[in-house]
């Protein structure tokens, strides 16, 4: 019973733990500015988290590959989807915080294209 209770405790922690990070990692989008071109579930200006998210399951490169490209900008790859070439602009973040920052989104629920 107490291996039970144990394991409970483990895993509401380690919940507790992923939520604080992805709390995190949205203020950190905030903070960034990354918000007012991108939205979760909706086209702003450039695609939605999801369909970044969806693009790019089970893709095993992809942190290493959006994160360089946070950092250092792009354009072309969501132009069928956005109706234009509309480029990324390179964004002030470090290597850490476009690792987090490329997890959170790759974590969100993948959405079709719309």
């Amino acid at each position: 019973m107490k291996a039970i209770y144990v394991s409970l405790l483990v895993a509401a922690g380690l919940f507790s733990a992923a939520g604080a990070q992805a709390a995190g990692a949205e203020d950190l989008a905030k903070t960034k500015g990354c918000l007012a071109c991108h939205a979760p579930d909706k086209k702003v200006v450039g695609p939605a988290y999801g369909w970044v998210a969806k693009k790019y399951a089970g893709d095993a490169g992809a942190v290493a590959k959006l994160s360089d490209k946070v950092m250092k900008g792009g354009a072309g790859v969501w132009e069928k989807q956005l109706g234009a070439k509309i480029p990324m602009p390179a964004n002030n973040v470090t290597k850490d915080e476009a690792t987090t920052l490329v997890k959170w989104v790759l974590s969100q629920k993948p959405l079709d294209y719309k």
